[in-house]
């Protein structure tokens, strides 16, 4: 029987230490991650968290799917990055310390757009950057140095500064039939016995692939 990969290790690709699964890689409880989704860096993939990951303070989450692929220096700005923008200085002055920060309350309840979310089987290319509260559809692709602003659909493409709809991989039939049929939550053992057809088959094949009820 074909035998499935392991959703568990940190390193997938021997001798590749620059790869790594993201799923057992973070820690922190404000960010989700489903299973081989990975990030690749030739400098330190596994600070992730802190170094992809920027103003992450809380309570709103990051939420990454399935079976992403994270190309190097794909970052993720979250709303702790916000700064008041109603009067004369956007500078925060109470984080500096002193008698300024007896202000702080100027940067306490400042407007949030919410989780950031990306769905399942989304590729990210070389630096891409994604805004707060950004919802990123399955199977989209953002091209290398895009600045994603606004929501992605799902198998769309985007790329620039603002990130732009390219185009979408698939029409509007085609990809809800891809969303019917999930592959990214088949069975292990039975996506191992398909790999083929999820990489390269037609929509039709997928579907005919798909496990019974």
């Amino acid at each position: 029987m074909p035998v499935p990969a392991d959703p568990t290790v940190l390193h997938p690709m021997p001798g590749q230490p620059r790869v790594v699964l993201l799923k057992p890689l973070v820690t922190s409880p404000l960010i989700d991650v489903g299973e081989f989704s990975y990030y690749d860096d030739p400098d330190d993939p596994t600070a992730f968290e802190t170094r992809n990951v920027l103003y992450h303070y809380g309570p709103e989450k990051l939420v990454i799917g399935k079976y992403c692929a994270l190309g190097t220096g794909t970052r993720f700005l979250m709303n702790g990055a916000n700064h008041r923008m109603d009067g004369p200085s956007t500078f925060p002055f109470p984080t500096m310390g002193g008698s300024w920060a007896e202000h702080f309350d100027l940067l306490t309840g400042l407007p949030g757009r919410g989780d950031t979310v990306v769905g399942n089987d989304v590729w990210f290319g070389h630096g891409s950057t994604v805004l707060p509260g950004v919802r990123i559809g399955h199977g989209a692709i953002i091209a290398a140095g895009s600045v994603v602003t606004s929501d992605v659909p799902d198998y769309g493409i985007v790329g620039g500064n603002p990130a732009r709809l390219i185009r979408t991989r698939y029409d509007a039939g085609d990809t809800a039939r891809l969303l019917a049929v999930a592959w990214w939550d088949w069975p292990a053992a039975h996506l191992t016995r398909h790999v083929r057809t999820v990489m390269s088959g037609s929509v039709a094949d997928l579907e005919a692939a798909a496990p019974g009820d």
